[in-house]
């Protein structure tokens, strides 16, 4: 039994590129529209960054934890996804980059069937750049024009012959008609629904953490905002844990709430108190891991969903990699050095073709990588052989003045010495790619927990030639390739988890159809990553945007069809008691 049960035309379930493209569709159509976002509101300034506070930045409300992140760990593969308004986007690296037109697999050789084109999505693109207002990376100002790590891989590019170019990042740089400035007042067209002012950016690396700037054009502040404002109710801190179809077309969704005041207090949240609303249309966009497994468990009340729900898992190839000692670049006569810490995460881009447009093997991406600045406080205080040889020539010079050894009072230049020249970190490179592996994934439930048995060994090609591309960019920039440890123990880690209700011709072939509706049940969505049936190839979010502005404006259209037909709800069934279909 669920008590008072509410009524809406659409409810979606996550605020990340699917919900929040999804929820802004819906809302301008017209529909009454709920949003429920499991985590927290994070303004401009709210990203932790102390030791203490980041140590409980983590996801998991029966441990008292309800930070940004999430980490998941199966066989073979560890996933790292958000959990707070603007989902993903709160921690991407910004990129918006287009599924390349010849990826739309149609009959591939690993079962990969795209029902959906290029050309089917272009217009959708086209909508979601518009309300992302992306700007692309100003290398050839000061002081963007320092920017080693850019240079760096544009120089090893052009040297390998290989495609490199600035993408789009959803990163506001200049306001328009004025040039670049770090950290100048961003002029917004819509106010952010945090009713805080933005800068731009700042090129302290921190994207990938949260910016405390709000120089990203992160989905809170763009198209949630654009959603709220045309009249879309947005609930966070409520998690949606199972779904199930009413005999009116209809759907019930259950909830719970978490109250941020039970923060550091472990507790049962299979005990919390379940509500329930009823909605025509219901957008599942949880993201991959939370879409799935939602839809896993709520099997039971959904009988007829296809038995594809699951399959076509992909990372998305995401492959970490480091370049140890490389060449600082030069720049009118000055050397600089590929510093990591400075611009935003990702600026620049190279492009591996496949051999479906005129390449060999499985076609990839390669991007230049960053970290906050105390990232690499921590890389050269690893080195402790050479830090404690320096603490204690500077001790020594210390002691030296004490017993008037060294009438020398000034330890300016010693300090410095002591500190070392950070040659380690300042000549760092981050390689972060992504490509077209095989999407040979197979998700399902172990118990009540997500499973994931994803074998590595057939995309394993594809992961080698993509190392040989970092392994030459590495040697023409006078380095040494490391790869991420877990690399070495047959595992990988995905922050472009993809797969598990792919896109299908049929319910034989795929879980939803072409514009994202679940086979035999009109009015649910899925919009996510989930819906892909392969790897994007490029960095996913674009697409997934651009798949749930499309899937929105019909599921709108067939909902208005559909509402007239069912006619006026009364109100005790707007809100009423009555008995839960969902299963206990």
């Amino acid at each position: 039994m669920v008590a008072q049960i509410e009524s809406a035309d659409a409810v979606v379930i996550g605020s990340g590129f699917g919900g929040s493209a999804a929820a802004c569709r819906l809302a301008e159509e017209g529909l009454k529209v709920v949003v429920f976002e499991r985590g927290q509101l994070y303004p401009p300034g709210s990203f932790p960054r102390s030791p203490r506070k980041m140590a409980r930045n983590f996801w998991d409300p029966s441990a008292g934890l309800y930070g940004l992140f999430d980490i998941w760990s199966f066989r073979g593969l560890e996933g790292v996804v958000s959990s707070g308004v603007g989902g993903g986007s709160l921690i991407y690296a910004n990129v918006l980059l287009r599924k390349d037109a010849k990826w739309f697999v149609t009959g591939g050789e690993d079962g990969e069937d795209w029902p959906v084109t290029r050309s089917d999505l272009d217009p959708h693109y086209d909508r979601i750049e518009q309300k992302l207002a992306p700007q692309k990376y100003p290398l050839t100002q000061s002081p963007y024009d320092r920017t080693g790590k850019t240079l760096a891989l544009r120089n090893a590019a052009a040297e390998l012959e290989l495609d490199w170019s600035l993408p789009n990042l959803a990163v506001t740089f200049a306001n328009a008609g004025r040039p670049p400035v770090p950290g100048e007042p961003i002029v917004e067209q819509v106010p952010n629904l945090h009713k805080r002012t933005r800068l731009t950016c700042r090129l302290c690396g921190e994207c990938d953490i949260g910016c405390n700037e709000g120089s990203k054009n992160s989905l809170d502040h763009t198209i949630l905002s654009e959603a709220v404002a045309q009249g879309a109710e947005l609930r966070d801190l409520c998690e949606v844990r199972a779904i199930a179809p009413l005999p009116d077309g209809r759907f019930e969704v259950g909830y719970v709430r978490h109250e941020l005041s039970r923060e550091g207090h472990p507790h049962d949240t299979g005990a919390l108190p379940q509500f329930a609303i009823h909605a025509g249309v219901v957008v599942v966009s949880a993201g991959t891991f939370g879409s799935t497994h939602l839809l896993l468990r709520s099997r039971d009340d959904l009988p007829k969903i296809s038995d594809r729900l699951g399959t076509r898992f992909s990372s998305n190839g995401d492959l970490l990699a480091f370049i140890k000692g490389c060449r600082p670049q030069e720049v009118n006569g000055a050397a600089i050095p590929t510093d990591p810490n400075f611009g935003p995460v990702i600026t620049s881009t190279i492009r591996i073709p496949d051999e479906l447009d005129g390449g060999t093997g499985r076609g990839a991406y390669i991007q230049d990588g960053g970290y906050p600045y105390f990232a690499s406080w921590l890389v050269e205080g690893a080195n402790l052989p050479s830090f404690i040889r320096r603490f204690f020539t500077l001790a020594w010079r210390y002691v030296a003045g004490l017993l008037r050894l060294n009438t020398d009072s000034n330890l300016s230049a010693e300090v410095s010495q002591a500190l070392g020249t950070a040659e380690t970190s300042a000549n760092a490179l981050v390689m972060l790619g992504m490509g077209r592996d095989v999407a040979g994934g197979r998700m399902g439930l172990d118990g009540k927990w997500l499973d994931i048995d994803w074998p590595r060994a057939s995309s394993r090609p594809f992961f080698d030639r993509m190392r040989d591309s970092m392994r030459n960019i590495a040697s023409f920039l006078g380095g040494r390739l490391i790869d991420n440890p877990l690399w070495y123990l047959g595992r990988t880690v995905t922050v472009h988890p993809l797969g598990g209700c792919p896109m299908g011709r049929d319910a034989n072939s795929g879980v939803v159809d072409s514009f994202g509706e679940v086979f035999g049940y009109p009015g649910l969505i899925v919009a996510d990553g989930s819906v892909m049936p392969g790897p994007v190839g490029a960095n996913p979010s674009l697409t997934i945007a651009a798949l749930a502005d499309r899937f929105a404006k019909r599921a709108a259209e067939n909902w208005k069809s559909r509402s007239a037909k069912l006619g006026e709800l009364t109100q005790e069934e707007r809100n009423g008691t009555q008995d839960s279909p969902i299963h206990a």
